[in-house]
């Protein structure tokens, strides 16, 4: 995460905005797009995401949200992690996905040039968060 974007107030309320690596489509197929809703609602139930507006996009996510346990950065981290996980294996076990061999190439390629990931990478690293501490900044 770039050094201008940090949570600094832990229990702040949030606008964060991710987007998957090189902009790529991903959220067109019904069977992604189940796996980042079934990861909101686990977020929510066990990992104390108060999320107040969401927005889907083909190739990247909104959210405004707050972390009841006050670890936003955390709580994002965990929410990437586990829906890459997911989207990937999706793809991987999708017999008609059109786009597979493309999908994972570009995503272990992404990989390959992230020392820090073990082969593939599906978002971009930043969450570029926004506090929204007064209805003005909200506005």
């Amino acid at each position: 995460m770039s050094r201008n974007y940090k949570f600094h107030n832990k229990s702040g309320l949030y606008f964060v905005s991710f987007a998957t690596i090189n902009w790529i489509d991903i959220f067109t197929r019904q069977i992604y797009f189940n796996v980042l809703i079934d990861s909101i609602k686990h977020c929510r139930a066990e990992k104390g995401m108060e999320l107040y507006a969401y927005c889907f996009m083909p190739s990247h996510i909104h959210f405004v949200f707050r972390s009841t346990n006050e670890q936003p950065s955390e709580l994002l981290r965990d929410f990437k992690r586990h829906t890459s996980r997911k989207v990937i294996e999706a793809i991987e076990k999708n017999p008609k996905e059109s786009r597979k061999e493309w999908l994972l190439w570009m995503f272990e390629r992404a990989g390959k040039k992230n020392a820090t990931t073990t082969k593939y990478q599906f978002w971009q690293q930043h969450n570029k968060p926004i506090e929204l501490w007064s209805e003005k900044v909200i506005k």
